[in-house]
């Protein structure tokens, strides 16, 4: 199916391109969400008069995303969970664990933004993670795990 893109989306296109993506993608996700249109003539011509601001909006969310990977960039988070003597997490630490405690210092991060490369950690240790926040900005934190003793 053929789609117009109405915002940047990483690995697919840039805004104001005309991709093609499997049906299902777009009518269950990026049609939904409004990122996309169908490119019919109407739709293409509805975007053209648009265009500037969509590309002021677009600029002004970059520039946001910019500002949040600046103050991100290098932090480390330190979060504490149940371990066993061998240093073992009793559960493990996901990407929602991470979201929430950026949350409490004050960042807007959803879990999906969270990309853990090698999985849920599972002991004790820091971990570098990536956080995606908007198309290709991204910022690398280090997440330090510590053991709290269980009883």
């Amino acid at each position: 199916m053929q789609i117009i893109l109405m915002e940047t989306i990483a690995k697919l296109g840039r805004l104001g391109e005309i991709v093609n993506v499997k049906s299902g993608y777009a009518r269950n996700y990026l049609i939904p969400q409004g990122k996309a249109h169908r490119a019919t003539e109407q739709a293409i011509a509805e975007f053209e008069t648009r265009r500037a601001e969509l590309e002021q909006k677009q600029a002004d969310i970059q520039a946001a995303a910019q500002a949040i990977a600046e103050r991100l960039e290098g932090l480390m988070l330190q979060i504490s969970q149940k371990t066993s003597s061998d240093g073992k997490l009793f559960g493990s630490v996901t990407n929602a664990n991470i979201a929430d405690a950026l949350n409490e210092q004050g960042f807007a991060i959803e879990k999906s933004m969270v990309r853990m490369p090698h999985g849920q950690l599972k002991q004790v240790g820091d971990y570098p993670i990536k956080v995606a926040l908007h198309g290709d900005i991204s910022a690398q934190i280090t997440v330090s795990v510590l053991g709290e003793a269980a009883i």
